[in-house]
């Protein structure tokens, strides 16, 4: 079984700094794309930042600049580093994962349980 555990979310005043992180545990050949979304209540899920091919990166256009995504040498935790933090940052963000679990084996979309994020003014 593939799991993805996020921590790092809290309380922060706008301008000031959250690091997010997302560990991937299991049986996992390889990790295709990994990163991190966001939703609000009423709103849907949007992209933040992932990993995708190789080490290239995509960002969300509100967030570069802002925020870098990072992963530690195993590939399998990612951070996501958010800086100069803006009210309309709060949300509940998602460790989003494509796993290919072994030869053979489906390529799955696995999603962690989120961790808030709440900007104060």
């Amino acid at each position: 079984q593939v799991q993805l555990v996020e921590s790092g979310g809290g309380l922060v005043q706008a301008g000031g700094s959250l690091r997010l992180s997302c560990a991937a545990s299991g049986s996992i050949l390889n990790i295709h794309r990994m990163g991190w979304y966001r939703q609000t209540p009423g709103k849907q899920r949007e992209l933040v930042a992932q990993f995708i091919l190789g080490s290239a990166t995509n960002y969300a256009d509100s967030v570069k600049g802002r925020f870098t995504i990072s992963r530690d040498n195993t590939e399998r935790t990612v951070y996501l580093q958010m800086n100069s933090l803006k009210p309309e940052d709060t949300a509940v963000y998602y460790c989003n994962a494509w796993i290919s679990e072994g030869i053979g084996r489906a390529l799955n979309a696995y999603w962690g349980r989120g961790t808030p994020v709440t900007v104060s003014s």
